[in-house]
């Protein structure tokens, strides 16, 4: 961009460090130097501006006007990314301006905060009482216009035990570029602490514990302690909201009800509950439930009534017309039994739920495990699934899975369950109820005693696997891997899986999440130990990387003007040796938000990623994901953290915040100057001010009275004389020819003073010239005194105020008060009947 930064309307100041380029002088604005010729092309700089919010374009603001200030970063920074601060005290804060909550904005990567007292900042905002605000980033790169995510160091085996099962871990990416594993820990008691965070990016604990720590159904921050009133099913199953990132809803039971549960990952808090059955009835009663699927926006869990319960993500509410009609028998519902575990699972299959039910002992009818099909677009059964289907041969068998079969083309064509009593035995069914042979997954020639859950689907490289955790029996904690695409087990996968170099082997796998960015399965089980798998062989630790780093420029500016932004320039890792990673394995992709593939462009040796070739007009917004895979892991180590940098060329990143005008008349000004730090130094902007132009309730209340002499003494008619004054003369007080004596009385009644007051009066000159130039204090007047010879009569004299609001800002217009008349008579004034005037 060329050295004239962009500028809004409002005093468009935007100044170098070291020139001045607009300076406000006696309320006006004045030009009093042109910019430098040339800047330090190794210093940072910081611009300002301003315009007014409530009425765009004005170049003055008036008492009560919200006005938006803008500062400008511009980075010279060179290296590596380093940190930057930008400070901008409220000059006047709380009496000639009021800072705006929520008004402060800060580019991407740039942390906000705000002070009541200018020296200690804080992360929360002060609203109405901030006097200064704050934006830091630790990691600026160049100009600034990048955003920067770190590359996930491969997962090491890292104990994480709780005193609670740790069930399938939820990841998390921060907007820090942390990744995060949560896991609500299962059937605990509803007191007991039972969520975790662990930072996959560190290795350690997440900020914000201790912990774990305990859920609720109210919402706001995670508590500590056995403070929770939410317990865990057997089998919990997650889904994350699409439109709310970082927050992710799980199966709860309450003492009184059954429902879903809201957490907010990023905010470390509890979002509230949405109740959906209330418990106790008979004879059958909702004492659990299995846990959350999602289709078509909505939240799908089976109570151990066997009913359907559904709530909307979008307004987390109930469906209209839950609970729905059991699909089910139910299990484990014996009135009384509260917190009993529901003994099953629930699987999306296309479009339709599925849920498996293991009625047991404890359940109102004893019987074998079978499996039920929910129609959403019906609201009701599924055609061909009128009663549930067998899936057991006895009622001592029992089920923790449910999961879809896929075609060699990955659609889903059908449903399993595998018992886990005995020997594990699989029962399948076509999504429209008919009886089928499983497939050879390889569960079912597993040892007695082994336990299958649920498998992570992923698809990757056009090949479609299930990847089920089994434990139990002779196994310690082991995976099966199953390719619906290619029909058999997968390929370069063992058989059963384990995973020596972790715990011993001792795991006890109840799940895993696929980390589509680092090409990596992340484990967790009964045994407490978080850990990575490598999908493609088994191994653990998963030794591959990657981040995936979204770049909306237009997140950069906030002035309300367009045309900031120019082209995408490139990628680059940062803090990596790519002589490290195995280029022909590794991928780049770049994405549209919608995750449409805008291009595949090529690693570099440099480690460098061309973008220049992708519209930035076209495509506003886009996401790339660039994944490694390693054949070394020493340049992630304690003080070195690689990262993938995102670029754009454009205008200078931007800090905005508004603030109030204060409605004290004695302001007559706002004004602001920010200051920063970076690498290159202190930083300081020009300060902009803004001319405060009067309203009405801090303007002069100017008024006039014209009156004329009574009597024809010009010494009773002068200064100080005793008149008297009258609006008419009497009648032939001039007879035919005289001298009239006026008077001018001007007033001002308002709240401020009046300024460069004048008296306009046409018919007497000189009572202009007798007036002159004057002032006029709130609550003073001035009286004016002048005479003509009249040579014709009746003749009517009328006179006018013309002022300016004290402190007026240059430019404002002078305002003329109503006028005001006397009239001079004669003996013509018989005859014409003109004896009264009007004002």
């Amino acid at each position: 961009m060329s050295d004239t930064r962009r500028r809004p309307p409002l005093l468009r100041a935007a100044v170098a460090v070291g020139a001045v380029l607009m300076a406000v002088a006696a309320g006006s604005v004045q030009p009093v130097a042109a910019r430098a010729a040339a800047q330090d092309a190794s210093a940072s700089t910081l611009t300002k501006s301003v315009r007014d919010v409530t009425r765009p374009g004005s170049t003055t603001a008036a008492h009560g006007d919200t006005v938006g200030w803008t500062i400008g970063y511009h980075g010279a920074g060179s290296g590596a990314p380093s940190p930057a601060t930008v400070t901008d005290p409220v000059q006047g804060a709380g009496t000639a301006q009021t800072y705006v909550p929520g008004s402060l904005h800060t580019p991407p990567g740039w942390t906000p905060s705000w002070s009541t007292d200018g020296a200690d900042f804080t992360s929360t905002d002060q609203g109405a009482a901030t006097v200064a605000v704050r934006a830091s980033n630790p990691e600026v790169s160049g100009a600034g216009t990048a955003v920067r995510g770190g590359l996930l160091p491969p997962v090491q085996a890292a104990a994480r035990s709780t005193g609670g099962d740790g069930f399938t871990p939820v990841l998390y990416r921060a907007p820090s570029g942390d990744v995060e594993a949560w896991n609500i820990y299962h059937h605990t008691g509803p007191a007991a602490p039972v969520v975790v965070c662990n930072d996959l990016s560190t290795g350690q604990q997440c900020d914000g514990g201790p912990w774990p720590r305990p859920l609720n159904t109210t919402a706001g921050p995670l508590g500590s302690g056995n403070t929770g009133n939410v317990y865990s099913p057997l089998t919990p199953q997650y889904v994350t909201d699409p439109g709310r990132p970082g927050v992710v809803y799980y199966p709860a039971v309450t003492a009184t009800s059954v429902g879903v549960g809201c957490l907010d990952m990023g905010a470390r808090a509890d979002c509230g509950y949405v109740q959906l059955l209330a418990s106790g009835g008979s004879p059958s009663s909702a004492n659990g439930l299995a846990g959350l699927v999602t289709t078509g926006g909505d939240v799908y869990g089976v109570a151990s009534t066997g009913q359907v319960l559904c709530m909307v993500i979008a307004s987390r509410t109930p469906c209209a017309g839950q609970p729905f009609a059991a699909v089910v028998p139910p299990n484990h519902d014996l009135p009384g039994s509260s917190y009993a575990l529901y003994q099953g699972a629930t699987v999306v299959a296309a479009g339709k739920v599925f849920a498996s039910s293991a009625p047991q002992n404890g359940s109102t009818a004893a019987g074998p495990p079978a499996l039920g099909c929910f129609d959403p677009a019906t609201g009701a059964v599924c055609a061909g699934w009128a009663t549930p289907h067998p899936a057991g041969t006895s009622s001592a068998q029992y089920t923790y899975s449910a999961y879809a079969r896929y075609d060699t083309s990955g659609a889903a064509d059908g449903v399993c369950t595998t018992d886990s009593s005995g020997v594990p035995v699989t029962f399948c069914y076509t999504l429209d109820g008919a009886a089928t042979a499983p497939a050879a997954t390889g569960l079912d020639s597993l040892a007695s005693g082994v336990l299958v859950f649920n498998p992570e689907v992923v698809t990757a490289g056009g090949d479609t696997r299930s990847y089920f955790a089994v434990w139990g029996g002779p196994l310690p904690g082991d995976t099966v891997c199953w390719s619906w695409t290619h029909a058999q087990p997968c390929a370069g996968f063992p058989a059963v899986a384990g995973h020596p170099t972790v715990n011993g082997g001792a795991t006890r796998d109840y799940g895993y999440t696929y980390d589509a960015t680092t090409r990596c399965l992340i484990g967790l089980g009964d045994a407490g130990v978080l850990f990575s798998m490598d999908p493609s062989t088994g191994a653990s630790p998963c030794v591959h990387s990657g981040a995936s780093v979204t770049l909306h420029p237009a997140d950069f500016y906030c002035d309300g003007e367009s045309g900031h932004v120019q082209a995408y320039t490139a990628a680059r890792l940062e803090d990596f040796d790519v002589s490290h990673a195995d280029l022909s394995a590794s991928t780049v992709s770049v994405t549209d938000p919608d995750g449409s593939v805008v291009a595949a462009p090529a690693l570099a040796p440099d480690g460098t990623v061309d973008l220049s070739g992708i519209s930035a007009a076209g495509h506003p917004s886009i996401t790339v994901t660039v994944q490694l895979v390693l054949t070394g892991t020493g340049d992630f180590t304690d003080t070195n953290h690689p990262a993938l940098s995102v670029a754009f060329q454009g205008d200078d990143p931007q800090v905005c915040l508004r603030t109030v005008v204060g409605a004290d008349c004695a302001t007559a000004q706002v004004s602001d100057t920010a200051t920063g730090a970076d690498t290159t130094g202190d930083l300081t902007s020009p300060t902009v001010a803004v001319a405060v132009e009067p309203g009405a309730q801090c303007r002069p209340v100017v008024t006039v009275n014209k009156e004329i002499c009574t009597v024809s003494s010009a010494q009773r008619c002068g200064p100080d004389g005793t008149g008297p004054w009258a609006k008419n003369s009497p009648v032939g007080l001039l007879h035919l020819l005289g001298v009239a004596y006026w008077r001018i009385t001007v007033t001002n009644s308002g709240p401020v003073g009046a300024a460069d007051v004048t008296v306009d009066d046409p018919t007497t000159p000189s009572c202009h010239s007798a007036a002159g130039v004057f002032a006029l204090p709130p609550g003073a007047s001035r009286q004016v005194y002048c005479s003509s010879f009249l040579i014709a009569l009746p003749m009517r004299n009328t006179a006018s105020a013309t002022y300016l609001p004290a402190q007026a800002p240059g430019g404002t217009p002078p305002t003329t008060s109503a006028p005001s008349s006397a009239v001079a008579c004669s003996l013509l004034c018989i005859l014409a009947g003109d004896t009264r005037t009007r004002t």
